[in-house]
């Protein structure tokens, strides 16, 4: 007998620059596929052409590949306010039988229909820092979630922070359902990648920490080159792998003053920028680190934390309020810009014990959230 499946769309339509939440849409379909097999959905994953890449990473029974265009956000704005009609996903909801729609960011107007259409903001960061980002994408943002709280009846959050940082700034409608999703990452097929392989690749010693970050400012590499670079003074030299998307501007400040701090300390025999690689290599590469560092001056729900987690690799953290609300008393922390107080924890830090487990079940997290977002979606 045929399944009568729940079928939700998907929307692959973040920019390719931006790997958190690219990874955060394939891993949250991967993640239903750890529901029991009655409750599993038929998912529509409405793809840019632009990141057909990485299509192939979905791993799903019940799934349906659909290239589709999107409009651009100004002129998909103007448009429906024009022809009060939702353009952003009109013509999806005409186009396909589906029981959910997440996660959709525009909200120009409201729209009239069944379908249970979900959005998703990762963070605020922008409250905080409005320097790291342009006054356009400053003013961008502040529409976008003014749209979604006027507009949307139902709204995913990162984190209780993340909550508590929209109660702050916003006024949230008391008939709007707001889900709190702690995403949680699903960890497949590292086992045989061989480590001694890696090492030989990427010029890794045996011993390293790792920090994998995409080189943003609010990411705060620095602050561990100057621990590391303090620990050489004292004598002490510690290993530092870098992953992650390095600016696309050659002349990019930031990278500048990265590379500066490698210079001026002579790191450079102690410090591997590895920019992006397979998923898989710095899977495994994590896997067999002493530690991640996660130095970040923000965070809506940390990606590489949670890889961390489901790895059970011990995580050095910046003390802000998210990563403990996502650590809990597993992480070890320190103030962001202490590289005083980082330098004396990368000091002390045990030698890894990789048979050592730092966090609860992997298995059961991954249940959990698989069963917390069929709630979301089908409730």
């Amino acid at each position: 007998m045929k399944l009568n499946r729940a079928r939700i769309g998907i929307l692959f339509y973040f920019s390719s620059q931006w790997m958190g939440g690219i990874i955060y849409i394939i891993n949250l379909v991967k993640i239903l596929n750890h529901l029991e097999e009655e409750k599993k959905p038929e998912i529509f994953v409405f793809y840019r052409p632009e990141l057909k890449r990485f299509l192939n990473e979905f791993n799903y029974p019940y799934l349906n590949l659909i290239e589709w265009s999107y409009p651009s956000v100004i002129k998909g704005t103007l448009l429906s306010l024009l022809t009060r009609k939702n353009l952003f996903v009109d013509n999806m909801l005409n186009s396909y039988e589906l029981d959910a729609v997440f996660p959709l960011h525009d909200f120009p107007v409201k729209t009239r229909t069944n379908v249970k259409l979900i959005s998703w903001w990762a963070d605020l960061q922008h409250r905080y820092y409005p320097e790291f980002f342009t006054p356009m994408q400053n003013r961008g943002r502040e529409l976008r979630i003014k749209n979604i709280l006027k507009n949307c009846g139902h709204l995913v959050l990162s984190s209780q922070d993340v909550f508590d940082d929209f109660r702050q700034f916003y006024k949230i409608r008391d008939d709007m359902r707001v889900y709190i999703y702690h995403f949680v990452s699903v960890i497949e097929n590292t086992e045989g990648v061989n480590i001694n392989d890696l090492r030989l690749k990427y010029n890794l010693p045996e011993k390293y920490f790792l920090v994998s970050n995409q080189f943003h400012k609010h990411k705060n590499h620095k602050v561990v080159l100057q621990a590391v670079a303090k620990l050489k003074e004292e004598g002490f030299n510690l290993n530092l792998a870098f992953t992650g998307k390095l600016p696309s501007a050659q002349d990019s400040p930031y990278l500048g003053e990265i590379h500066h701090l490698i210079e001026d300390n002579d790191l450079h025999r102690q410090v591997n920028i590895l920019g992006v690689i397979p998923r898989n290599d710095q899977l495994a590469i994590m896997r067999h680190s002493q530690a991640v560092i996660q130095p970040s001056l923000f965070e809506g729900w940390s990606t590489v934390i949670e890889d961390a987690v489901s790895l059970q690799v011990p995580v050095i953290a910046s003390g802000l309020k998210v990563n403990k609300e996502q650590l809990g008393k597993d992480g070890c922390y320190f103030e962001p810009h202490d590289f005083e107080a980082l330098a004396a924890i990368l000091k002390c830090h045990p030698e890894r014990d990789l048979s050592k487990l730092y966090y609860p079940d992997y298995n059961k997290r991954i249940r959990e959230a698989a069963n917390l977002l069929y709630d979301i979606f089908i409730s």
